[in-house]
């Protein structure tokens, strides 16, 4: 199991490492990683087992820092983030380039909150990076609100656990941003509307509540490329599209097929790794729109650890063959 503790240090230098922590905030403990390090993101999505590509969460110490990966924090929301950071306010902001495309799920805006938990904020100001911290639990078990329920859930996964006591909130945080200019919220959570509204004036309220910030339905079409996604056995679906007649690209994890051109496939992983796999998807996939071809062509994944992950994401954007 996890060692249970309260050593600043020793959790920075397992961060520091490319490895995960499990840390407390006001709302619920975090899975935490460098979130602007693809392969310590891809290890949250495995160790969570997450099945789809929400996006994450970024956790930083102070609003200063925040402008080291957004582009801009647009005045209505500023008012949110001096009223209520730190604490249990998400917002969705536009994201600089430095920002993996696996934090965002290709979005143009990354979530980011200012936890207000005195153990995580010490954590926070002596990293030079943002920590991305869905949830510390397998995917769709109960959020954990103090150290042992994430050694009981995620302890054989992770070295360290920040011992921060009981959550003071113990609900996720509410999540914010800008749907067509009007202020909206995207997940009720710890932070209580009216208060929100107090601030800003009535706002939006999606329909749904999720854990992803701009689902359900919104992230559908940024998984999507522009061009047919076709997803199937790849060997039956080169043959049928080539006695089609039609130009096309396609995606493999692992298998090199002779009878398409070099510059038309992308293999995710020629070792056949997966956390390699899903690093490399979503630039794989805005490569393959780019081309100058009708369709593009791929196959699931194995079916196990972050390949269902990374199925989910293609079936979401896939279309029917």
């Amino acid at each position: 199991m996890a060692e249970i503790g309260k050593d600043i240090i020793k959790a920075k230098a397992i961060l520091d490492a490319g490895e995960l922590v499990g840390i407390p905030t006001e709302t619920v403990y975090g899975l935490a990683g460098n979130a602007l390090q693809s392969d310590a993101v891809a290890k949250i999505f495995e160790t969570k087992n997450r099945p789809s590509f929400d996006p994450l969460i970024l956790h930083t110490s102070s609003l200063d820092k925040v402008y080291d990966f957004v582009l801009d924090v647009p005045e209505v929301l500023r008012e949110l983030a001096d009223a209520f950071w730190p604490g249990p306010l998400t917002l969705l902001l536009p994201r600089k380039s430095n920002v993996p495309d696996l934090v965002t799920s290709g979005l143009e805006t990354v979530a980011v909150r200012i936890p207000s938990h005195p153990l995580t904020r010490s954590l926070l100001t002596s990293l030079d990076y943002p920590l991305a911290a869905p949830s510390a639990n397998p995917f769709g078990y109960i959020s954990p609100t103090q150290a042992s329920h994430v050694n009981d859930q995620l302890g054989k996964k992770i070295q360290y656990i920040l011992d921060g006591g009981l959550c003071e909130v113990g609900l996720e945080s509410t999540i914010v941003g800008l749907e067509e200019g009007e202020v909206t919220v995207f997940r009720l959570g710890g932070l209580d509307l009216a208060l929100i509204e107090h601030i800003v004036g009535p706002v939006q309220v999606m329909s749904h509540s999720s854990s992803n910030p701009k689902a359900p339905g919104l992230l559908k079409s940024h998984y999507a490329p522009s061009k047919p996604f076709i997803l199937g056995d790849i060997e039956e679906l080169v043959e049928r599209y080539q006695q089609k007649g039609l130009d096309f690209a396609i995606m493999t994890f692992q298998q090199d097929l002779s009878q398409v051109a070099e510059r038309n496939k992308i293999i995710l992983s020629p070792r056949g790794d997966m956390k390699e796999a899903a690093k490399n998807l979503f630039s794989a996939m805005r490569i393959l729109d780019s081309m100058d071809v009708s369709v593009i062509l791929s196959e699931l994944m194995p079916n196990e650890g972050l390949g269902k992950a990374i199925n989910d994401r293609l079936k979401r954007a896939s279309v029917q063959a």
